[in-house]
């Protein structure tokens, strides 16, 4: 999700650089901070599933062995 965005950004801003224009600079800027910043928050929504799995498996586990 956000490594599309990331990588636009690093092209939009390296782009800006090449040809003197700041305003394409600063705006790959930012859009390759947001990229990154998305795929920060899929990573971490991703480990939250994963580790809500793992508490329901140990529940389940535990109700099964208090039967």
């Amino acid at each position: 999700m956000g490594i599309g965005e990331s990588i636009k950004g690093a092209v939009k801003e390296k782009a800006g650089q090449a040809v003197g224009n700041e305003h394409l600079e600063n705006e790959g800027k930012e859009q390759n901070t947001k990229g990154d910043e998305q795929a920060r928050e899929s990573k971490e929504r991703a480990e939250a599933k994963a580790h809500e799995k793992k508490a329901d498996a140990l529940e389940q586990e535990q109700d099964a062995l208090e039967s």
